[in-house]
This record gives C-alpha cells, structure tokens and sequence, in this order.
C-alpha cells in the first residue's frame, strides 16, 4: 500500500496510543463520520485523535499544532485544542494529533433554530478572531485573499454547477466582490473555511468551531461570508451589525465569496452523487439553500 492507502482502523489508533501515549491507549475509540484530509476518532468522552489521510503534507495539522493553543483561550466558543502529538512511525508515516473534543452536531447534519441567537453568537466569535495576526503568522493562497485572486476556482465551480436560473444572478455578485477594494487593514486571524461541516450546533445554534487548518493571516471577508453559507435566512442583517467591524466593501468581498462558497458546496453533493471521492452527498441541498441566501442577499 501507499502512504494513501494505509488503512486506519481503530486497532491502528490504539495500537499508536500505545506506542507513543500508553496512558491514553486504554480509552474507547469510536471512528468519527466524514473528514477527508484527515480521519477522526473520539477517544473517550472529552478527546480525538486528527489522523491525517489524503493531505498530502502534514502543514495544516503542524500549523493546528502551533496556534490552537495560542488562539483558543481568546475565543467564546469552544475550538479543538492539541493535547498530544503523534509523530510518524514504522506503523503509520503521518502525522496525528490527540486534540480536545468539541460536542455538538455537525451543521451539515443538523439545523439552527435559533437565528438571532446563531448570528449573535457567529459575530462574537469572529469579533474575538479577527485580531491582527503576528508576523509569523501562516499566510495562505487559496485563503484569505481578496477574491480577484480566486476567479480560477470561481469559474470551475460556476461551470460546473451554477443552475441556469441563477447563473446571471450568481456572476453578478461574485463580479462585484472582484470589483470591490482590497482589505485595507493589517491581516487578521482567519479561519478561513467556515462551512455547514466545520462548525458544531447544538440546542438550535451554533456551540463550537473545528477543523483550523486553512486559518491564516487574511481578509476577513472570507470568514464573513458564513453570514450567508451557516445562518438561516433573514440572520445576515443581525450578524453584521453584531459584527460591527465590516465596511461596504467587506461586506460586497464576503458576499461574493459566500457565492463561491455555496457553488462549492452543490459541486461536493454532486460529486456525492456520482459516488465520486472526497463527495458528499448531503452538501447539494444545503449548497443551494445558501446561494439563494446569497442572491436574496439575506
């Protein structure tokens, strides 16, 4: 087998617990659905382990590694935070991380009932984010940049699902964000992947966020853009001025990359569809849900 094709299994995770953590080997293990750069599993009530699988370098669990813990005591939500670090092995060459376990739903698996409280506690989350980020702060190429660097990707999810009905509608916003002025501020914490799989509900709202690994220096538009991919309908005027740090061009460069956002999504539910890998099949309808809110602007 490749690297790739390692199979990981739960005796694979304890038996690397036992080698490198024996104190942690004795706890249940219980494989976590989804994930595809990375394979979870619970580990006991309160831990995971963060597995890396198809990511083809471990730069986005080292960069969790390095800054969770630096972010995470600044933040109102609970984040995961690495506890252990599992180093490559004869048994398995990647890298794996023991990281706290954060509870709740999945979005994509779940709902939110309660938008005001959802949009409140979004923008609180993001206001606690959005600081300067250190010099030594990861900066990103596919993340956080204003979206006139990302037309390559835009146009491949266009082309490959923008409904004929929404087609125009959907260019024009996204034309728009191209046209709006770059973020003129020092580059702030990113999260920079906030979609209906990273984020955790309960009780009807938001309760947690995961997965780190695109966080960078940035704009924050790309994380603004969850006004439109995570909240409900009618919560994007709420989020914003809970926000209260978004000027227009923010808001126009969030939007547009709210709609490549959601493209995104329905090609992953189409992908899921046809079986293909890495697709899921469940993120079609919510795709679509969220470029209506996109168009609808609410």
């Amino acid at each position: 087998m490749t690297d790739t094709e390692i199979e990981i299994t739960a005796d694979l995770v304890r038996d690397l617990l036992q080698e490198q953590h024996p104190d942690l080997a004795g706890l249940a293990i219980r494989e976590v659905a989804g994930g595809w750069g990375n394979q979870m599993w619970r580990l006991g009530e309160e831990l995971a382990v963060r597995m890396q699988r198809m990511d083809p370098t471990p730069e986005l669990q080292l960069k969790e590694r390095r800054w969770l813990p630096v972010l995470a005591p600044c933040l109102p939500l609970p984040v995961p935070t690495p506890v252990r670090f599992g180093e490559p092995s004869e048994r398995f060459p990647k890298h794996w991380t023991v990281m706290t376990w954060v509870p709740g739903e999945p979005l994509d698996h779940g709902s939110i009932s309660r938008g005001d409280h959802a949009a409140d506690t979004l923008a609180g989350f993001l206001r606690a984010l959005h600081v300067e980020a250190p010099a030594e702060a990861p900066t990103g190429s596919d993340f956080g940049a204003h979206p006139k660097k990302c037309t390559d990707g835009f146009e491949n999810f266009f082309q490959a699902v923008a409904p004929d009905d929404l087609a125009a509608d959907t260019r024009a916003v996204w034309d728009d964000a191209v046209a709006a002025p770059e973020w003129d501020g020092p580059p702030v914490w990113v999260h920079g992947d906030l979609h209906p799989a990273n984020v955790v509900v309960s009780d009807g709202t938001l309760s947690g966020i995961v997965d780190f690994g695109a966080m960078c220096a940035g704009d924050p538009a790309w994380d603004l853009a969850a006004a439109w991919v995570l909240l409900p309908a009618g919560s994007a005027a709420r989020f914003f001025d809970t926000y209260a740090q978004a000027d227009e061009a923010t808001i126009r460069r969030a939007r547009g990359l709210a709609a490549m956002k959601s493209l995104f999504l329905m090609l992953m539910g189409q992908n899921g569809d046809r079986g293909l890998p890495g697709g899921k099949p469940n993120w079609g309808p919510v795709g679509r849900a969220a470029l209506d809110r996109v168009l609808r602007g609410v």
